[in-house]
């Protein structure tokens, strides 16, 4: 018998994780060692592996890839081509997608979002009402970027340059 679950567009053929119980598509990538919760969903092609926490209501989708020590939790959402790795954390009702990438330490919280080509890496951490996208990469140490209103950031650099607080 197939276990079949609803991510949002009609049921899907899935199962219960083994590692905390969530529900993932069987189209989905997800290693044994990770931790999907109850209520957390891999759905898509998302591919997730490593020593990861998908945990409370986060969902990872599409082919977007989390990996090594990496935390996915609270409301959040990593989709499209987005990679979230190393000790890297997106938690709250913050969106990762498209081909984001976050990295190292770096932390995106609140209502932030990350898309288009942004890289966010080292101890730079993202929160508010913030939007950062288009091809921008922001690193530093104990840089905290916040937006108490909605404000939205799209940068065009040259592939070397980069932008650091």
């Amino acid at each position: 018998m197939t276990k079949t679950h609803d991510f949002g567009n009609g049921e899907v053929p899935a199962h219960k994780h083994c590692n905390g119980g969530g529900w993932v598509a069987d189209t989905a990538v997800v290693d044994d060692s990770v931790f999907v919760s109850r209520n957390a969903q891999v759905f898509g092609d998302a591919s997730i592996y490593g020593n990861v926490w998908i945990s409370e209501k986060a969902r990872v989708s599409d082919k977007a890839r989390v990996c090594d020590s990496a935390w996915v939790f609270g409301n959040a959402w990593v989709s499209g081509n987005a990679l979230v790795c190393n000790s890297a954390r997106v938690s709250g009702n913050a969106r990762v997608y498209d081909d984001a990438q976050i990295y190292d330490d770096a932390q995106v919280y609140g209502n932030a979002q990350v898309s288009g080509k942004a890289m966010i890496s080292d101890s730079i951490c993202l929160s508010g009402d913030v939007h950062f996208s288009g091809n921008i990469w922001i690193s530093g140490h104990t840089h905290t970027l916040t937006g108490s209103s909605p404000c939205t950031l799209n940068i065009n650099l040259d592939s070397t340059d980069q932008l650091q607080p």
